[in-house]
């Protein structure tokens, strides 16, 4: 994977891409989603910003052996050891974002809106973290 130039700047470009197809294609009734294709969609570009974001400020993917697979313990096991409030923040990003919107495509705008904010405070935290330009 080649080395971004700022990587916290493109994990909230991941967010903001997430917004932007919830806004365009997602189509919104009411409370609800109308199209699960587009809040899976936006899940997971949300999610793979959060991981961009924690690969910036952890060695999770350094330490992996050649043919190894990331798994949400080595990044938990990670933010744990630099921040053990940010466990429950992490768990909860993941919940919501990857699962919750990225597999099920749950359709409330309420939960959708709080699973981008939980992906936010990772990539602010992450932020903080940066010891990058």
């Amino acid at each position: 994977m080649a080395e971004l130039k700022h990587p916290i700047r493109e994990a909230e470009r991941y967010l903001k891409n997430a917004h932007d197809v919830l806004t365009e294609k997602a189509g919104k009734q009411g409370n609800y989603y109308t199209d699960p294709k587009y809040v899976k969609a936006a899940g997971n570009y949300a999610w793979n910003g959060v991981l961009v974001a924690l690969d910036a400020v952890t060695d999770v993917r350094k330490s992996l052996r050649k043919g190894q697979r990331l798994d949400i313990k080595d990044y938990q096991n990670a933010v744990s050891k630099m921040d053990k409030k940010m466990n429950m923040p992490f768990l909860a990003a993941y919940e919501s974002l990857h699962k919750a919107l990225g597999y099920d495509g749950n359709p409330s705008y309420v939960i959708v809106q709080d699973a981008l904010k939980q992906g936010k405070v990772i990539i602010d935290w992450a932020n903080n973290h940066y010891n990058g330009n």
